[in-house]
């Protein structure tokens, strides 16, 4: 279908009228930078795309007809908008779970508090910022500076402190980690990584990619592998020296076994188990009654990316670096093991595999990760399903359109997997 566009453009209070509607050539909703290169050049003054109102068919974050709230930063010459009715409340009605990139307030802070740092680093910001991304999940905004790009990412509350994260891996293997510049609540500043995401990553780039994330993951869950120490909250064991804080250091989310199982089950006993049929509910419990067997394949609970797939690796011809830190938590590994099995070509998918079971297996001798693999695969979903309900209840209600019906979609899809692992024997080495 493609994307067409409406901007309803404001100037601080004042509603100023709409550009559009116009096609832009990249379907995805949250992309912004085409629609701020075609509102710029009819308006000829800079503007921010604050944030998505509605959208008119598409589905799957793309296409269809999207509405956003436009922020012209200077107020552009009379006659180049159409002043055509529009539900001016829904720009001007305050919302309490608004992403603070999403106001112009939020955005003029966040940009001070990044321009400050980097020429208080000696490297001023040299030109605009611009802005690449905005969702409910992150707003993104390249800051050019004389010793090279600076990438600025917001984050919401519900989002992992990605620069106390990175920092945790950067400990162990500094270039598996973008550089952080600067880091505070619900924001960061990363060195640019050149090359490019990983979608169509090689069998050599997968390897590397998989072993160096298992050896930190293996590193951060205390010596020999023995997993996190003590009960929820009481710490985590790291090598010695790193000053490595724990769970109450990070701030991060404890979804280890009990405790995820928990939250599927009251996800299961609220309005997601009321989309499903009988049989699907009774599916799904019947599913959550496996967490244990995880247990049993000997893998230890340590800091989980939480999004592990291909496109959040990049690189530029050397091993790739891992991006996109915002739903780490505490858990299993192998949910990373299930995504970036899941999101590669199904010609990939057991070269991903045989390199994750064979990182952990030198790891953790012992364990068993085929096993995991194979148990994993449908609970993952069920992983997901708690996440996405986390997006809903934390985002406004003109952006969950993103999200909507994903956590009883996800639950389908769990009850649908048939486990594609077998024993770690009988999986082909990667190709050298």
């Amino acid at each position: 279908m493609g994307r067409t566009v409406s901007a309803w453009v404001t100037s601080g209070a004042d509603y100023l009228g709409v550009v559009g509607p116009f096609a832009v050539d990249v379907p995805w909703w949250a992309e912004v930078e085409p629609v701020i290169a075609y509102v710029q050049g009819v308006l000829d003054v800079e503007v921010l795309v604050l944030r998505l109102l509605r959208v008119d068919g598409g589905e799957g974050g793309r296409d269809g007809h999207v509405t956003y709230h436009v922020e012209a930063l200077r107020r552009p010459a009379p006659g180049l908008l159409t002043r055509r009715p529009i539900d001016e409340a829904a720009l001007t009605r305050p919302e309490r779970l608004r992403s603070p990139w999403a106001r112009v307030a939020g955005l003029r802070e966040v940009f001070g508090w990044a321009t400050e740092l980097l020429a208080a680093a000696g490297r001023p910001v040299t030109g605009p910022i611009r802005q690449r991304k905005t969702w409910n999940l992150a707003g993104l905004f390249l800051l050019p500076t004389d010793r090279g790009t600076v990438w600025l990412k917001t984050t919401p509350h519900f989002a992992a402190d990605e620069g106390a994260v990175i920092g945790a891996f950067a400990n162990l293997d500094p270039g598996l980690v973008p550089t952080v510049i600067a880091a505070g609540p619900g924001r960061v500043l990363l060195e640019h990584l050149p090359g490019e995401d990983c979608w169509d990553a090689s069998v050599q780039a997968i390897t590397s990619a998989v072993t160096r994330m298992v050896a930190a993951q293996s590193a951060l869950a205390g010596p020999a592998g023995h997993g996190l120490a003590g009960p929820a909250g009481h710490g985590l064991a790291g090598p010695a020296g790193l000053g490595f804080a724990g769970p109450a250091g990070l701030g991060l989310r404890d979804l280890r076994g009990s405790v995820i199982a928990g939250q599927v089950r009251d996800l299961l006993a609220g309005p997601v188990g009321r989309e499903l049929t009988a049989e699907e509910l009774a599916g799904a419990h019947r599913l959550v009654e496996r967490w244990p067997m995880l247990d049993e394949c000997g893998l230890p609970d340590t800091i989980v990316h939480g999004d592990f797939h291909s496109g959040n690796w990049r690189s530029d011809g050397g091993p790739p670096v891992v991006v996109d830190f915002a739903d780490a938590h505490l858990g299993n590994p192998v949910l990373d093991g299930v995504r970036v099995c899941d999101f590669l070509p199904e010609t990939k998918r057991p070269a991903a595999a045989r390199a994750w079971i064979d990182a952990w297996t030198s790891q953790v001798p012992g364990c068993d990760p085929a096993r995991a693999l194979s148990v994993a695969e449908p609970l993952a979903h069920l992983s997901y399903a708690v996440r996405y309900q986390e997006f809903l209840d934390g985002i406004e209600p003109s952006e969950r359109i993103y999200h909507l019906g994903d956590p009883a979609t996800v639950i389908r899809a769990a009850l649908r997997v048939r486990p594609a692992w077998p024993r770690a024997g009988s999986l082909p080495r990667p190709a050298r």
